[in-house]
């Protein structure tokens, strides 16, 4: 968790990152996108010291994920948009996702790996900022001033995870042939921003924004209001964006001695 919060240079571990069950003298680690009970099962079986699981996996990771929406904010002031409207924004996701986290039995996951007697552990945000950090700074130093939205698809297929996916990259609003104008990658800040970020950094001068995902429902709301405006909306895929970040972990763990084994979805 230490390293983990060094590459994302973060402080302190957010609310959706916990170490759910301790260990020590680890040697094999099993990490994963997504791990429930059976890849619990099977890494005991296969003689793994640690799991890793990047999305939340119980304890207080989803209880917290609220207050890690709140990362959005920094987001979209740094984009330009006001403080009170950022606020606005959040809270509207707060609203959205906040009771949620009440349906979820937080101690099924956890509950399995004490029984194994297997250390397990999730990394959620300082996967994804490391990942937000690495795409951005790729299309900010690729991308030169009068570029095309496909200017920047290119140089996010230089990276090996969206090489390799399956899930291409795609517009699901505006035209790659239009021009990329202002832009920000919406990463790292819980889940994807929704109609409730996008909408705020369209209305305040931003052209292109890039998410990793989006709720149907939400798109077409952004459709309604801003479909003819000229406003484009790149979604880059899940599994590969998240990998973008996990596997610049991974690397680390390994030169720090660990044997990691990815599985689960990452794409390395």
């Amino acid at each position: 968790m230490a390293l983990s919060l060094e590459e994302a240079r973060m402080s302190r571990v957010p609310e959706d990152s916990e170490v759910l069950v301790p260990g020590s003298d680890l040697k094999r680690a099993m990490f994963g996108i997504d791990i429930d009970s059976g890849e619990l099962a099977l890494a005991k079986q296969l003689g793994f010291d640690v799991v890793i699981a990047h999305h939340p996996s119980g304890g207080g990771t989803w209880a917290g994920f609220p207050a890690v929406l709140e990362r959005h904010e920094a987001i979209m002031i740094g984009a330009g948009v006001p403080a009170a409207q950022a606020r606005a924004a959040v809270e509207a996701l707060k609203d959205e996702h906040g009771p949620r986290t009440h349906l979820l039995n937080y101690d099924r996951l956890p509950s399995v790996a004490r029984m194994l007697k297997l250390p397990f552990m999730n990394i959620h945000a300082p996967a994804d900022e490391v990942g937000r950090r690495v795409m951005s700074e790729l299309i900010a130093e690729r991308v030169k001033p009068g570029a095309k939205v496909s200017d920047s698809v290119a140089a996010l297929m230089e990276l090996p995870e969206f090489a390799h996916s399956r899930h291409p990259i795609v517009m699901r609003m505006g035209a790659a042939s239009a021009p990329l104008g202002k832009w920000v990658f919406v990463h790292g800040a819980g889940t994807n921003g929704g109609y409730p970020v996008a909408s705020a950094l369209f209305r305040n001068g931003l052209d292109t924004v890039f998410y990793i995902h989006i709720d149907p429902a939400h798109l077409r709301r952004l459709k309604d209001e801003f479909g003819a405006a000229g406003k484009n909306l790149v979604v880059t895929g899940h599994i590969a964006s998240d990998s973008v970040g996990i596997n610049v972990i991974i690397r680390r763990l390994r030169r720090e001695g660990l044997a990691v084994e990815a599985m689960g979805g990452v794409v390395e």
